[in-house]
């Protein structure tokens, strides 16, 4: 059965097993998220579920999206997203998933929108080398020749150049629930996720396994 949530980035800890040995884990608030709506082949195509996470107040709302909470008699969301799984029988609107779909040892794929890092030169955003540090050389973090200027007379699509690093989506796979508090709706995930603390992801059941 597959599974997913919304959650939202808390931080890292650090928690110790039987054996005395530390773990670090991301602690992350997972769910509780409501069923919006469920699409099905007959009428959409597909099968999937659209869930919403963390209430918001209706004045950040529009008319449309008022009409769509309220035909699934749900409190407006600040996060929405579809989930296409098998087992959507197993769902029903207006019904919430919690933290306690996952269990110690699952496997998870994370994805959230990385750090933003402002704009950076091509030595710290893709690792390439410097030139020569002397004082004659007049040449030290500067990305080098771009290509040729009488053929073709411009730059190709996709050159490493400068520009924002970080601020994009990414997902990291195959990260271990180690925890599972349910009363707080809390998971700690071992090992690091993108994002900052207060980010929002997604997790879903690892491709990898």
């Amino acid at each position: 059965m597959k599974k997913a949530i919304l959650g939202r980035k808390l931080g890292m800890t650090q928690i110790f097993d039987e054996n005395g040995k530390v773990i670090p884990v991301t602690v992350v608030e997972a769910g509780p998220c409501v069923v919006i709506q469920k699409k099905t082949e007959e009428n959409d195509g597909y099968n999937a579920i659209q869930v919403g996470f963390e209430d918001i107040r209706e004045k950040l709302a529009n008319k449309p999206k008022k009409g769509h909470f309220a035909k699934a008699g749900a409190s407006l969301k600040r996060m929405v997203r579809e989930f296409r799984l098998e087992n959507i029988n197993e769902y029903e609107v207006g019904s919430e998933i919690k933290a306690d779909i996952f269990q110690v040892g699952d496997k998870v794929d994370i994805t959230g929108v990385s750090k933003g890092k402002g704009f950076q030169g091509v030595i710290k955003r893709w690792n390439f080398s410097r030139g020569p540090m002397s004082h004659g050389s007049k040449f030290h973090r500067a990305p080098g020749s771009m290509g040729a200027a009488s053929s073709p007379s411009r730059t190709f699509k996709n050159m490493k150049m400068p520009g924002q690093t970080g601020n994009k989506k990414a997902t990291v796979l195959n990260l271990e629930v180690v925890k599972v508090m349910t009363e707080k709706n809390v998971v700690l995930i071992k090992g690091g996720i993108p994002g900052p603390n207060k980010g929002y992801i997604v997790i879903k059941d690892t491709v990898k396994a």
